[in-house]
This record gives structure tokens, sequence and C-alpha cells, in this order.
């Protein structure tokens, strides 16, 4: 029933399907509280409405953000680097150790990209660690 509603345009479609599949859910069932059951759902889907997603307006809801790791002087490159691999998904060991050198030689490093709702999870699992971040830079 789902994906004829969710990918359906022609609601008259849609109702032909839902009844079929009523009245053959219903012809099975002999109490009437199954009955009732399946017309309130059939009402209920026919109500709602057909949206398509655009996809233009999805990403828009969805921000993406940087989740940055600092420099700092009682972290050490060990503890960064299993942080690293312990939070930031499809991490390597040799990416870990080479954001952990960046982070050394310049400051700063950029440990994950992507949808701000991550970035905030992994921002706020890598503080909890221990380790000096940046603040979420919105992208």
């Amino acid at each position: 029933m789902n994906k004829a509603i969710g990918f359906s345009k022609d609601r008259g479609r849609v109702f032909k399907l839902l009844s079929r599949q009523s009245q053959h859910y219903v012809n099975n069932k002999h109490d009437k509280i199954s009955k009732l059951l399946v017309i309130i759902q059939t009402m209920i889907m026919i109500k709602s409405p057909i949206k398509d997603l655009d996809p233009t307006k999805a990403k828009e809801k969805y921000p993406e953000a940087r989740v940055i790791v600092l420099d700092d002087s009682f972290n050490t490159f060990q503890h960064v680097a299993n942080c690293l691999l312990k939070i930031i998904p499809r991490m390597s060991e040799k990416r870990a150790w080479d954001l952990t050198r960046k982070v050394d030689n310049s400051g700063s490093a950029e440990v994950w990209r992507g949808n701000l709702e991550q970035a905030e999870l992994y921002h706020e699992q890598l503080v909890i660690k221990g380790l000096t971040m940046a603040p979420i830079e919105k992208i």
C-alpha cells in the first residue's frame, strides 16, 4: 500500500488499489473490528496528501557543516588519533594519523564534513573525549 501512495500521482489509481486490497483483506477476515480498521486505514491514506520530495528543498533543510580539531598542549598524538578512529565513520588509521600530524603542524584540521546533525554528534563526542574543538562551521 505505501508504495502505491508514495509513488502514485493519481488518487484514482490509489483508491482502486486500496479498495482491492481492503476488500481482499475483509473477505479473508470475518470479524467486524478488522473490517472497520481496514476502512479507517483506507480513509486516512486517501485523505493524506501525496507529495514528491524536491531534492533541492531537501538539501536546504539539511545544511552541511565541518568538524575541526584544534591543537592543544595536553592531548597526545595517540589519544587524538584513537578518538578520530573510534568516532569518525570510515576513518582509516593512516588518515587519523595524517590528520593528527596536520593538527600539530598547522594548529587545526578538518576531520569530517557532512550533514549538520551528524557533525554536531561527532563534535560532541570528540569534546567528551577531551579534544579541543573549533565551533562547528556551517557550510
